[in-house]
Order: structure tokens, then C-alpha cells, then sequence
């Protein structure tokens, strides 16, 4: 019986099925490579860059953050006077430009604001809109791309009640590109090429239209505390008026629902039109006798947020 069995295996078909299971076994592996492959591009996904800033502001200007969807981020901002007054004006304290606004997340693309200042009893609104968002996984994008467009109106009487005032003189615009990447967990740095555009200038000498180059930067100090710097560049030709470029330095603090701005800028007003064409004081500087000078003054942001619309659970 056992010679039998043996007989019926023939040699020359089992040769046949070796060479045919040679011939199709690479397919079938190819074939569960690409099944397998396509499983894991399925399940590949995209991950956002979160928290390249604290908040949606460096110090004067915008960071290339937005408020979260169905959030309203409500915003103190003061500017002191100079530190050179000393003890007499309380190091600057005794003196203050004030800036109160609010923002809020339409989308977490979209957010919109409007604050009042002191400053030329200014009101300002804006919105802001992220056109392109860093990105790495199923959608790789290097750089987080928002721009912003403000609007500013001056409520202060006219100077000169006898000439042929109109409202459009009162009016300001600011257009601006925000270019940022969050290189790691701790640096985050951002270009902020701007347009602003003044209806009416103090001087026929000035450019109604004046461009400047912001940049700033992040740098993570501990979990809750950051160190932020922020400079925007006017070049010369386009302003008459004395003006200097506004320079910023300070730290942010996180502390659950408030982000404290503290800083140290020359600067102290917080609309576009204000600190990037009317700046006057260096931070260090000479008067007209000679005298080494400081135009650096304390200022602060306080930020607090309130979930107005909560977002939906799938």
C-alpha cells in the first residue's frame, strides 16, 4: 500500500506546482504590501502645530495664533510712561496709554476683534484669517500663513473746526501678511510684512501709504512662561515727521485662563497706525543738548478667555 501512495505523487506535477508557486508568490507578497500600505496611508493623519505663541498677540501686533472657535478673548493693554520720569512719576507709572478690546474665534480659522484706545480716542476692529496652517503627517505644510486687515478711526475733534473736515480723514487701514513657523517646542519665529494706509497725514511730506517689515520671535522658557521680542522696520522716504521703529521685549505668563504680557517697548501706543508710523522715542536716545536718554517704557497685556459657544463631541 505504502509503494502505491508513493506512485500516485507523480514527480514531473510537483515540479509543476513548485514553479507555479514561485511564478505567484512574489505577486501575492506585492499584493499584500499594497494592501497593507494602503491601510496605513488610511490612517495616516494631519497634525497642527498648536501654541507657536501664548497668545494671538507678540506685544503689539498679532502672532500668527487665533483665538479658538466659539471663544471670546477678552484684552487690558497699558503703556507707561517713559522709565527716565523716576521715582517722582513712579518710574512712569503715574501715566498710562490704555488700549481695552475684545476678540473672538468665529471659526478656528476666523476670528474677528475691536478695542478702543486712548491714543486719539481711536477705535479699531479687525479680522484676521489663517490661510494656510503648519502642518506634518497626510498634509505637509511648513509655515502657518494669516493675514490680518484693520481698521482705525480717529474720534478726536479736529484741530481746525474751518476747513472742510470729513469723516474719511479720521480713517486709517492696515493690511498684513503673517508668516510664522514653530521650529520646535520651545522657538517660533514670524515675518509680518505690513501695509498702512492713512487718509489724511499731518504733514503733505508724508506718504499716505507706508510700508515696514515686522518681525518677532518666541523662545520657551518653562512650561508656562515665554520670552518674546517683536521689531517693525519703516524705511526711510515715507514719513517727514519724526518716528523711530518700534522695538519690544517682555514675557509671557500662563496661568490657566489668563495670559500675562509683561514688556518693556518704546512704543506706547497698541493700534498698527500708532506704533509702527508714530513712535518718537528710541530706547536710547540724545536731546537736543547732548543728554544720553531712554525712551523705554513698562507696559502689559492681560488676556482672559470665556468659552461662549462650546465646541460639539462627536
Amino acid at each position: 500500500m505504502a509503494h502505491v501512495a508513493f506512485s500516485l505523487v507523480n514527480p514531473n506535477f510537483m515540479k509543476k506546482i513548485y514553479l507555479l508557486a514561485a511564478i505567484l508568490l512574489p505577486f501575492g507578497l506585492s499584493a499584500q504590501n499594497d494592501d497593507l500600505l494602503s491601510l496605513l496611508e488610511e490612517e495616516k493623519t494631519t497634525d497642527y502645530a498648536t501654541a507657536s505663541f501664548k497668545a494671538n498677540r507678540v506685544v503689539n501686533g498679532h502672532s500668527i495664533e487665533n483665538t479658538a472657535k466659539g471663544v471670546l478673548d477678552t484684552k487690558f493693554s497699558h503703556r507707561f510712561n517713559p522709565l527716565r520720569q523716576g521715582l517722582y512719576d513712579m518710574f512712569g507709572l503715574d501715566g498710562a496709554s490704555i488700549r481695552i478690546g475684545a476678540d473672538y474665534g468665529i471659526t478656528d480659522r476666523l476670528m474677528i476683534g475691536a478695542g478702543r484706545s486712548t491714543y486719539e480716542k481711536t477705535i479699531d476692529g479687525f479680522v484676521k484669517y489663517k490661510l494656510l496652517r503648519q502642518s506634518s503627517g497626510k498634509k505637509n505644510m511648513p509655515v502657518t500663513l494669516a493675514y490680518v486687515a484693520d481698521i482705525q478711526v480717529n474720534t478726536l475733534k479736529f484741530s481746525d473746526p474751518t476747513r472742510d473736515n470729513k469723516f474719511t480723514d479720521r480713517l486709517a487701514f492696515t493690511h498684513q501678511l503673517l508668516i510664522g513657523r514653530k521650529f520646535n517646542s520651545r522657538l517660533s519665529l514670524q515675518l509680518m510684512p505690513t501695509l498702512i494706509h492713512r487718509n489724511l497725514t499731518s504733514s503733505p511730506m508724508d506718504k499716505n501709504d507706508v510700508y515696514a517689515l515686522g518681525a518677532a520671535g518666541r523662545i520657551k522658557l518653562t512650561k508656562r512662561v515665554a520670552l518674546n521680542a517683536e521689531y517693525y522696520f519703516v524705511p526711510e522716504g515715507q514719513l517727514e515727521a519724526a518716528y523711530v521703529n518700534s522695538l519690544s521685549i517682555g514675557f509671557d505668563i500662563e496661568t490657566g485662563g489668563h495670559v500675562f504680557q509683561l514688556h518693556f517697548t518704546n512704543s506706547p501706543y497698541m493700534t498698527y497706525k500708532g506704533f509702527v508710523t508714530d513712535t518718537q522715542e528710541d530706547w536710547f536716545f540724545k536731546n537736543n543738548e547732548g543728554k544720553m536718554l531712554s525712551g523705554i517704557r513698562f507696559g502689559f497685556n492681560i488676556s482672559r478667555v470665556f468659552t461662549v459657544v462650546k465646541p460639539k463631541l462627536d
